[in-house]
C-alpha cells in the first residue's frame, strides 16, 4: 500500500499517523457530541478525551512492546517509531479505562454515562484507524488465495510482501463501523447507564476473536497456538461484558417490581 503519504521538504507524512489521528479526532468529536446528550460538561469530556488519547497510544505501544519484546530488546530506539505502525488496541482500550477512571473522580463526571457517551465514538474512530494499519501493512493477515485478498509490494510496509494475504485491517475496520451503527440504532432504547458501552466491548470481543483467526503478524500465541494475547484478552472482555449486562438488566427489573 502506501505507507508515506506525502513529503514536504524533509518532513514525511505517514499515513498511518493521519489515519489514526484523524480516527482519535473523530471520536473525540461524537464522544463530545454524545455527551452533551448525557448532560456531562463539555469541557470536562474534552479534558478527558486529552488523557484518554494519551493514556490509548502508552498502553497500546506498551502492549504491542511486550508482545515483541526479542524485536525491541534488540532494537530498543525502534519503540518509539509510532509512525510505522505498532498499537495494539486492546492495550489502548486498558489505557483509557484508566483514564477515565482516574478523570471521572478529578472533574466529577458520571462515569458510566461518559462510558455510553465515549462507545460509538470509540468505535468510529478505531474503524478510520483501521484504515491507517491497512496503509502501513500492519496488523496484516495470513496467506490465502480468496478473490478479496491484497498484496503489498512497498518495499516500506509492514507486511509480506509479494504475498496474497487477508486483509485483516479491513475486517477490523468494518467490525467496528457495523458495531458503530448498532450503538447508535439501540441509544434511544437504552435501559440502564453502562449498557451502549458493554454492548460494544462485547460486540468487538466476539468480531476481534474472528478476525484474530486470520492474522498473520506476531501478536503472541498460547496453549500451543490456539489463542493470541488478543484473543485471551477479549475471552475475559466477553465475560465481563456478559455480566456487568445482565446486572443491569437486574437492576431494572428490580426498580420495576420496587
Amino acid at each position: 500500500m502506501h505507507p508515506e503519504l506525502f513529503h514536504i521538504g524533509p518532513v514525511t507524512i505517514y499515513t498511518y499517523g493521519l489515519l489514526v489521528a484523524s480516527g482519535f479526532l473523530l471520536g473525540i468529536a461524537w464522544t463530545a457530541r454524545m455527551g452533551k446528550k448525557e448532560g456531562l460538561d463539555s469541557q470536562a469530556v474534552y479534558d478527558t478525551a486529552f488523557w484518554i488519547v494519551v493514556s490509548a497510544i502508552i498502553g497500546s505501544r506498551v502492549v504491542f512492546g511486550v508482545v515483541n519484546f526479542d524485536y525491541f530488546a534488540k532494537n530498543p530506539l525502534d519503540f518509539f517509531k509510532l509512525w510505522n505502525g505498532g498499537l495494539v488496541f486492546y492495550g489502548g482500550l486498558i489505557g483509557a479505562a484508566v483514564a477515565v477512571i482516574v478523570c471521572s473522580r478529578r472533574y466529577n463526571l458520571d462515569f458510566w454515562a461518559f462510558a455510553d457517551a465515549a462507545a460509538p465514538g470509540v468505535a468510529l474512530g478505531h474503524s478510520v484507524g483501521r484504515i491507517g494499519c491497512f496503509f502501513a501493512g500492519c496488523c496484516y493477515g495470513i496467506e490465502t488465495s480468496v478473490p478479496w485478498a491484497v498484496t503489498f509490494n512497498n518495499v516500506k510496509t509492514m507486511a509480506p510482501i509479494g504475498v496474497p494475504i487477508h486483509p485483516t485491517q479491513l475486517y477490523d475496520s468494518a467490525n467496528e463501523f457495523t458495531i458503530f451503527l448498532i450503538l447508535t440504532a439501540i441509544r434511544p432504547w437504552r435501559k440502564f447507564k453502562g449498557q451502549i458501552w458493554w454492548t460494544w466491548v462485547g460486540l468487538y470481543a466476539i468480531g476481534r476473536s474472528i478476525v484474530e483467526m486470520y492474522r498473520g503478524d506476531p501478536r503472541g500465541v498460547y496453549f500451543n497456538g490456539l489463542m493470541s494475547t488478543s484473543q485471551i484478552i477479549a475471552a475475559g472482555a466477553f465475560t465481563l461484558a456478559i455480566a456487568f449486562y445482565f446486572r443491569g438488566v437486574r437492576g431494572v427489573k428490580g426498580q420495576s417490581h420496587a
